[in-house]
């Protein structure tokens, strides 16, 4: 069991913190913070296992508050889709991690930010068939480079769903993948990740007291705003991902 020094462990609770807040107002953020961060210290294949924990953790809470705003229809067709597409992506994860794809990844992540902030992204509609294709891909994609949050609410844009709905949906996509991806991470990484463990919970304590403070900040935020804030965001992942995989 690896130890905590004081002042990593205060970073890593800090980071929590603020990454459950930014996940209650746009519906991401928990791994796009934190994996990052666990990474520098534990190797990114490590990090994407331990932060599926605290993602989970907080994504329940969120799911638990947010829960009556879900749109059924989205959930049911995009999340589905997103549901098996991470399955599928969580397994390949363990024996392909190419920087590649985290530079792809990046570029879509950009090209959809851009998107919702020129407003171009609000005359997009994603209906029918699409929503599986989308779903899939994002699910995919996400859990291959362990980072599903962004991909995921830069194709939930094209669904043009109000704040809360969107949180609301998003979160609980975000729950079905947790619950298929987990066990494949438990079984293939069970020893690694029984060494961090305290890591492990301080990041889920610190990330469900940023879900509980950033609900507030949710509902402050106005509608128009909303989308300008999750495409701002997206669009920073996407530049992050990109220039980390580059180096």
């Amino acid at each position: 069991m690896k130890s905590i020094g004081l002042w990593w462990g205060g970073l890593v609770l800090l980071a929590a913190v603020a990454a459950g807040a930014v996940a209650s107002v746009a519906g991401f953020g928990i791994g796009s913070l934190l994996t990052p961060l666990l990474a520098w210290r534990l190797g990114a294949k490590l990090a994407v296992a331990a932060v599926s924990i605290p993602h989970l953790a907080g994504t329940a809470v969120r799911f638990r508050r947010l829960r009556g705003h879900v749109d059924r229809r989205v959930l049911l067709s995009f999340g589905l889709a997103s549901a098996a597409g991470g399955l599928l992506g969580a397994l390949l994860h363990v024996y392909a991690n190419s920087p590649a794809l985290a530079v792809v990844l990046g570029v879509l992540l950009v090209f959809a930010g851009v998107l919702g902030l020129t407003g171009l992204a609000d005359r997009l509609h994603v209906r029918g068939p699409w929503a599986w294709v989308a779903g899939a891909a994002s699910g995919a994609f996400g859990g291959l480079v362990g980072n599903q949050g962004g991909i995921r609410s830069a194709a939930l844009l094209g669904f043009g769903l109000p704040k809360e709905a969107f949180v609301a949906t998003a979160t609980a996509i975000a729950l079905i993948i947790d619950a298929v991806r987990l066990p494949v991470y438990l079984e293939t990484q069970a020893g690694e990740l029984a060494g961090v463990w305290p890591l492990i919970a301080l990041a889920t304590a610190g990330v469900i007291v940023g879900t509980l403070a950033g609900e507030r900040l949710l509902r402050r935020v106005p509608e128009p705003v909303f989308r300008r804030v999750v495409a701002a965001l997206i669009l920073a992942l996407g530049l992050v991902m990109f220039f980390e995989a580059g180096r």
